[in-house]
């Protein structure tokens, strides 16, 4: 079965994309094209938008599903009239709110990304700049300020968790790959002995590494299964000798990977 969905907002879009996601990916028999339509903040782009809609309904000959968070009624009234199944997510969850508290709400455009007065906004930004500048054991000079810091073999994932901790937690997130010759001896790096209590460890199937590897430098040493299978099991050993939690990354994502990181470490999260 193959349907067409929309994520529509007056703002980024962020919202109804993160929740139409989740709910989607529960029918996973449906093969969904995605559609993101944010900042559609007036009563002619919501024509236009319906258009869109009709045209997909018409060939699909089925209802495209519609996640919407516009907090403009007119606007969203307008989208209400297009030939698709709509979920009002805002509409569902404000009113009992409102009458939970007793109070109604703002209805506020980009509310939840706003960065007015919004400490947590910094703390993202500050983050990633420090996992930028702390990528791939950079100024290791740095890892006092760290919040925590990653190890592991070369593409096993540590750049990409550090700059989603960073951007989604406002968390600290620094990353050392552990090369073959930081291995030989099967111990810490000395430089990284004296942050111990702040590392964290990831592994990776040696396949997927030796795939990953490929893609990056084919028909090199460096990719081969044998070469990928040795640093794997090194660095498994190191970690289980120093003591130092770790988690296998290979069929997680990177959502998936920082939550559990944060979980396992008992990081707090920065962004409230």
């Amino acid at each position: 079965m193959k349907r067409t969905a929309f994520f529509i907002s007056d703002g980024t879009g962020i919202t109804s994309e993160t929740l139409g996601h989740s709910l989607l990916a529960q029918f996973e028999d449906v093969e969904f094209t995605q559609i993101t339509l944010p900042f559609i903040d007036s009563i002619e782009k919501a024509n236009e938008v319906v258009g869109q809609i009709n045209i997909s309904a018409n060939e699909d000959n089925s209802k495209p599903i519609i996640f919407d968070t516009i907090v403009n009624h007119d606007i969203r009234n307008v989208i209400a009239q297009s030939k698709g199944f709509l979920v009002d997510i805002f509409g569902t969850f404000i009113k009992p709110l409102e009458q939970e508290l007793q109070q109604p709400s703002s209805y506020t455009v980009g509310k939840s990304h706003s960065i007015s007065e919004d400490t947590g906004y910094k703390h993202r930004i500050d983050a990633v700049n420090y996992a930028l500048d702390n990528d791939d054991g950079a100024r290791t000079r740095n890892y006092i300020d760290a919040d925590i810091i990653l190890i592991g073999v070369s593409r096993c994932g540590k750049t990409p968790t550090c700059l989603y901790l960073a951007l989604q937690f406002g968390i600290r997130a620094a990353n050392y790959p552990l090369t073959e010759e930081d291995i030989e001896d099967f111990s810490l790096p000395k430089v990284l002995k004296e942050h111990k209590r702040k590392l964290f460890g990831l592994t990776i199937d040696s396949e997927r590494l030796a795939a990953i590897r490929t893609e990056r430098k084919p028909d090199s040493r460096y990719a081969t299964h044998r070469q990928c299978e040795q640093e794997v099991e090194a660095v498994e050993s190191i970690f289980r000798q120093s003591g130092i939690p770790y988690i296998d990354t290979t069929h997680f994502s990177v959502e998936e990977i920082s939550t559990r990181i944060l979980v396992e470490a008992g990081l707090e999260r920065r962004l409230q």
